[in-house]
């Protein structure tokens, strides 16, 4: 059962985006405005400031090898800029990921000097924002559910049905208008969950695929692009869901030179044709998440339950963090032994147990009892600063757990000294993981995320009605 909590009735065209520390949406009415720079200042000061979609899909970039659709255009609008710069005037980019009903407020608030999306993007009122020409046209909206699941071919069927769609998506306003046609016909409008901060669009088509979601609704040509990695994908294309689109980059409305020449070099742009092959080649090796709740899997976390809370309680954890580290590691099976000494079911080394105090880990207990404290220890010594809120700290802690902490506080300290937020694990130190070691610890930190809020979406359920536990803050 969907939590309540979670759920949001769209009546006519009010949307409520959810909010969450450290993601508070961008201003929705006019705010002060910034000295706007246009290129004459931008070549002066030799920085290009873009504000980016902090999703992997938009702004992604791993070891030098770019994953982000926006970013193959914005290095070629870089090149375009310095060849026809003076001696010394030559232009760098300054990346600056947000997330994306933030990004033209930040620009507006003079914190960029160009905005690039990678998605459909509204502007809201008030914004003294202007749009390049399109970057794409005729971009429709498609429902996406799973291979093997009912179809959709009109709008009636999906009456009283639940999208999941993460923050900023396009297809809210759509969905407002497709309910106001359903309420002519008397019928249930169309629900949104409005899924956790720590999901992008790529998140969420993978957690369709798994089956923790059922339904979304995404640009169709990044339906298509997440499709070829993840096959079970269905995409209804036949279903119209709103007029098609356009995409495009903005500007402040006073930087008109600026906006000239993005209008010049997206005329001659041409997109490389081996664009995704970094992309297809570094997502087709990672692990992808699947549905956690199936009736086996829930027979054995109940099975788990009381030892999971038993020491996640004595390390002042929330229980269903656990459950998701080991569905992660050993798929809940107690007796999982992997290469090089991991054991049982939290997959936890003797060394690293030891270090804790806990020997024979071979003992359902005792192996439980050596993760939970490791973590803990983990959490104690390395990320125990107010500045965190519960959810990263537990990501920083998960991120440590699978390189080191040494190297994650190292990639903290390069994230304050790139102007990136070095609380924040999601979308702002992970850009630096993936840089540096590549998208092994974000997979990782991000599947078990992914299982915790599936859970999560499940915990009065999964937990004994009237007993206290530990929960997220």
């Amino acid at each position: 059962m969907v939590r309540p909590s979670v759920l949001l009735l769209l009546c006519g065209s009010l949307l409520l985006p959810m909010t969450a520390v450290a993601r508070l949406p961008g201003p929705l009415q006019a705010v002060p405005a910034a000295k706007v720079r246009d290129l004459t200042e931008i070549r002066s000061s030799r920085v290009l400031r873009v504000l980016v979609n902090q999703s992997r899909n938009s702004s992604g970039e791993v070891q030098g090898q770019t994953i982000g659709v926006e970013y193959h255009r914005l290095r070629a609008f870089e090149q375009y800029l310095n060849g026809h710069a003076r001696d010394g005037q030559e232009i760098t980019l300054k990346i600056i990921p947000k997330a994306k009903d933030q990004l033209l407020g930040a620009l507006q608030r003079g914190e960029g000097d160009l905005v690039a999306p990678g998605e459909l993007l509204d502007l809201q009122p008030g914004h003294a924002v202007a749009s390049s020409e399109p970057i794409a046209s005729n971009v429709p909206l498609v429902l996406v559910g799973i291979k093997g699941e009912k179809r959709y071919t009109k709008v009636e069927q999906l009456a009283g049905k639940t999208l999941a769609l993460p923050t900023g998506s396009a297809a809210g306003e759509a969905v407002s208008q497709l309910n106001q046609k359903l309420a002519l016909h008397k019928l249930a409008p169309i629900k949104i969950e409005w899924v956790d901060p720590t999901l992008a669009v790529e998140d969420v088509l993978e957690m369709v695929q798994g089956g923790i979601f059922h339904l979304t609704i995404v640009e169709q040509p990044i339906a298509e692009r997440w499709g070829k990695i993840l096959p079970k994908l269905r995409f209804d294309r036949q279903l119209m869901i709103s007029e098609p689109g356009e995409e495009y980059w903005f500007v402040r409305r006073d930087a008109s030179m600026l906006r000239a020449s993005i209008d010049r070099f997206l005329t001659g742009y041409k997109t490389p044709s081996n664009e995704d092959a970094a992309f297809l080649r570094i997502y087709r090796r990672l692990y992808q998440v699947h549905y956690p709740l199936a009736k086996a899997d829930r027979q054995r976390l109940e099975k788990l339950r009381p030892t999971l809370q038993k020491h996640a309680e004595a390390q002042n954890m929330d229980w269903l963090n656990l459950a998701a580290l080991a569905f992660k590691e050993s798929a809940l099976q107690p007796s999982a032994r992997g290469g090089g000494g991991p054991t049982g079911l939290m997959q936890i080394t003797p060394s690293a147990a030891q270090r804790v105090g806990v020997n024979n880990i071979q003992n359902l207990d005792a192996n439980v009892q050596a993760g939970a404290k490791y973590l803990a220890m983990i959490r104690r010594k390395f990320f125990n600063s107010p500045k965190l809120n519960e959810r990263e700290r537990m990501a920083f802690t998960l991120a440590a757990y699978n390189i080191g902490p040494e190297r994650v506080q190292g990639m903290r300290a390069e994230a304050r000294r790139r102007g990136l937020n070095p609380n924040q694990w999601f979308f702002q130190v992970e850009r630096i993981a993936m840089e540096q070691v590549g998208m092994g610890a974000v997979s990782y930190v991000n599947s078990v995320n992914k299982y915790y809020l599936a859970f999560d979406r499940e915990r009065e359920s999964l937990e004994p009605r009237g007993q206290k536990v530990v929960s997220r803050k």
